[in-house]
């Protein structure tokens, strides 16, 4: 079988595939009912009937009473009233059907009501404003919503994959993709399926899905994710998991649940709404009664042809002034802005609940390895204890590891590209399980070791073994990996001058922390949670060294996963104690299971390629930017404060027209129809204009420049 040509020798042409076109939800109305009941064509009726009701008000003004102008006014005013009807009458229908007593309900019956004792202008005026609220407010949401549609849209619509049988290229549909085909993905093209590079290398615009403004470089053996985007270079992929099962598609299912979720508020306020809506027609029916039977008050009134001195006046208002309009979308609108501007950050919100738990957060704790470190070992210097620099050493070094997956002997063989070393070629390269590698540089005599100390003794020169003691015991007290490189002949005979062949040096290594790990500490300080602990199970020193580095207040180390999970109860305790706050752990995804579990809000990081995270935290970091999780705190802090000023506002409106209403007979201060109207929808449109300001959060933005160092090492320049 002929192999094809590799993408890296290809010259892409073809442009970035378009989106993919959504198909029409089942459940939404479709056809001329779709098209007349969207939020957009009742925008457009209800600044229809504003039109007609201001036209109305102005013609009745200015004509005399009885002439055709007035009829006319009339007329138009009417009409306005009818345009409501038509969409309030349905909203007020679809809710009865469901057998629900709600706002839609009560706004209906206000306008009615208004209508029938003579008053058809303020009837339309609360029509138009709820409609012209309604759909704003459906229109807010869909604008809350468009991180999934984005979302969506990365899914490209062709892949490139490698027929066996023809031999050839086909384009073939991205859900037509298994597990093991191979995809050719050109510059400018979307990757059609989770995959792992098979050749070539690129950088990956993956900002969609974990909002990193810089591009990732990808080489072979590389995992890349649907809906990334190809910046460079061709590449051949294999596809480790079809489209349906992308890392992708659960993000979307996980945001389309997060948004159906309720806070525990909301929950309570959707369980009282419809009782409330009732309650609310029971006492307008009261202040009716009392104002004709106890206070004498005639039910139309005489004060003028309308009535708004009677009863039934009073009681409309005080129907419309106390309608829960705002207070029901107080919160779902602001948990919807979060979520879906958490979600353009590279950040997993799973519902309400987890956004009001993140919000009271005082304490985290945090994994080590795979969460402040990135889990991968990186060489911080090569300190050479022979004859030379250790330039040499190091290119031995990277030809023995050169073929080898181990992080050890990846790290060495990327120091030795970033410093321009090429590897040597070496001869019968052997592992020693346990110990290290052997090889042989072209000399019979000479032999190449690496590993520990043990290894590579015999082929250390014996004036050199004491300093090489020295350095190696030296790195350890600071808590880093050390590994010896040495060539020479078996048990260090020969002269031991520069003359010798004989020459060892030691490679310091070290984890590097993840990239935002520099500045976490100082910023969750800023935002009041405190302690910022680290629970690892690996050795002290290490622990020490990180937890120095990165200024953590405090570590706890060689810990099982019950001593982890022992000690983030213990803390969870004296928070919940002391009415402090909420404790939160934050680890890779993996194994950090049962003390995700014990917290009060579990956080997954750099996990869009891990199933276990996306379905088991409470938040997913779809980046490895630690920065990240302060700038959700601070979003999930704010979306909590806008719920509470959208309620104060939305309580305090109803608190205070209610209270003029009832007390108009005493004060002699009564309230117009129209002015409890604009009241109630202003209400409305102000709660929701303020929940739409999350979708502009910013505080310092969640990704930095992506990059990570090892602890205790210098940039590379």
């Amino acid at each position: 079988m002929n192999n094809p040509p590799t993408a890296a020798n290809q010259i892409a042409t073809k442009p970035a595939n378009p989106p993919a076109k959504q198909p029409a939800d089942p459940a939404e109305p479709t056809g001329l009912s779709a098209t007349i009941f969207s939020p957009s064509a009742e925008l457009s009726s209800a600044l229809s009937a504003a039109v007609l009701l201001l036209s109305g008000w102005g013609v009745a003004w200015f004509a005399d009473k009885g002439s055709t102008f007035a009829t006319f006014g009339a007329a138009l005013i009417w009409g306005a009233l009818a345009i409501g009807m038509v969409y309030g009458g349905k909203a007020a229908l679809d809710s009865l059907r469901e057998g629900k007593f709600d706002i839609d309900v009560l706004m209906i019956v206000g306008a009615v009501l208004a209508a029938f004792i003579g008053a058809p202008a303020e009837g339309a005026l609360l029509l138009m404003l709820f409609s012209i609220s309604g759909a704003l407010e459906e229109l807010a949401m869909a604008k809350t919503k468009r991180a999934i549609e984005a979302l969506h849209a990365l899914m490209p619509t062709k892949a490139q994959r490698f027929d066996e049988v023809s031999q050839k290229w086909i384009e073939v549909p991205p859900e037509s993709l298994v597990a093991g085909d191979w995809v050719r993905v050109a510059s400018g093209e979307l990757i059609p399926a989770d995959a792992n590079v098979r050749t070539g290398s690129t950088a990956i615009d993956q900002a969609t899905l974990t909002g990193e403004s810089m591009p990732r470089e990808v080489k072979e053996g590389d995992e890349v994710y649907a809906g990334t985007l190809n910046t460079a270079n061709p590449i051949d992929i294999t596809v480790v998991r079809p489209a349906s099962e992308s890392s992708l598609a659960k993000i979307v299912d996980l945001v389309t649940k997060a948004q159906q979720q309720r806070q525990p508020l909301q929950r309570i306020i959707d369980k009282i709404s419809q009782p409330y809506a009732i309650g609310v027609c029971i006492g307008s029916l009261v202040v009716l009664l009392i104002w004709h039977f106890a206070l004498g008050v005639a039910w139309l009134g005489s004060e003028n042809e309308h009535g708004r001195g009677g009863a039934i006046y009073t009681a409309i208002t005080f129907l419309i002034v106390c309608s829960p309009c705002a207070l029901i979308i107080a919160t779902p609108t602001a948990t919807l802005a979060a979520i879906s501007r958490a979600a353009r950050g590279g950040v997993l919100f799973k519902g309400g609940q987890a956004i009001e738990r993140l919000s009271k957060l005082s304490a985290i704790a945090f994994d080590k390895t795979g969460t402040l470190t990135v889990g991968k070992p990186a060489v911080l210097d090569v300190q050479a204890v022979a004859w030379s620099d250790g330039t040499e050493l190091l290119a031995v070094a990277a030809g023995l590891e050169m073929h080898s997956t181990h992080p050890i002997a990846r790290a060495i063989v990327e120091y030795a590209r970033v410093k321009g070393v090429t590897p040597r070629e070496l001869h019968d390269v052997k592992d020693v399980v346990g110990r290290g590698i052997t090889g042989n540089p072209g000399d019979p005599r000479i032999e190449a070791r690496l590993g520990s100390l043990a290894h590579t003794l015999d082929v250390i020169p014996e004036c050199l073994r004491n300093k090489v003691r020295e350095v190696l015991a030296s790195v350890q007290t600071q808590g880093q990996i050390a590994v010896v490189c040495a060539t020479g002949p078996v048990r260090g005979t020969g002269p031991c001058d520069s003359t010798s062949a004989g020459q060892a040096a030691v490679f310091i290594l070290a984890d590097r922390v993840r990239p935002g790990a520099d500045v976490l500490v100082e910023r969750l300080h800023a935002l009041g949670v405190k302690p910022v602990v680290m629970l690892t199970g690996d050795n002290e020193l290490t622990a020490a060294t990180v937890a120095r580095s990165l200024g953590l207040d405090a570590f706890h180390a060689q810990l099982l996963p019950q001593d982890k999970v022992r000690h983030v109860s213990r803390m969870k305790r004296e928070l919940h104690e002391t009415r402090t706050g909420h404790i939160g752990v934050i680890g890779d995804g993996a194994n950090d299971a049962p003390a995700l579990s014990a917290a009060d809000v579990s956080i997954a990081i750099g996990s869009i390629g891990s199933d276990v995270a996306l379905e088991s935290a409470d938040i997913v970091l779809l980046s490895d930017d630690l920065a990240a999780v302060p700038w959700c705190i601070g979003l999930a802090r704010s979306a909590r404060r806008k719920i509470l000023i959208n309620l104060t506002l939305s309580l305090a409106a109803i608190a205070i027209m209610a209270t003029f209403v009832l007390t108009s007979r005493l004060t002699g201060i009564s309230m117009p129809l129209w002015v409890g109207v604009l009241g109630h929808e202003g209400g409305t449109l102000l709660v929701v204009g303020n929940s739409l300001l999350l979708l502009a959060y910013r505080a310092s933005e969640p990704h930095g420049p992506a990059s990570a160092k090892a602890l205790g090492a210098a940039p590379v320049k």
